[in-house]
């Protein structure tokens, strides 16, 4: 395997390990009819089974790696959760500084 092929991967589990893996998982969705029994009916019934995907809530965001401000396709459940670390671009509450 070629050196490039190497720094890739790694550039990848690297990204994987602090944003973990963004790609969809699948599943079923289901389409019934019927009433529950526990609502009088006589059951739900399936009458079909499709494939579907389960995508993350990403949002393209600013943020810092490794000292670098980098733009990155990352989770919502991660930015709520304050994992991810946003460039200040001035504090808060602060006026500007005017040179001269």
């Amino acid at each position: 395997m070629s050196t490039h092929k190497k720094e890739k991967r790694a550039k990848r589990e690297k990204l994987i390990a602090l944003y973990g893996d963004n790609k969809p998982s699948k599943g079923n969705s289901l389409s019934q009819r019927g009433k529950p029994k526990y609502l009088g009916g006589n059951g739900r019934k399936t009458t079909g089974i499709t494939r579907r995907y389960f995508r993350k809530n990403l949002q393209k965001v600013r943020l810092m790696e490794d000292g670098k401000v980098v733009r990155r396709w990352v989770p919502v459940k991660m930015i709520r959760a304050g994992l991810i670390q946003k460039p200040v671009i001035r504090e808060p509450f602060t006026l500007p500084e005017i040179e001269g």
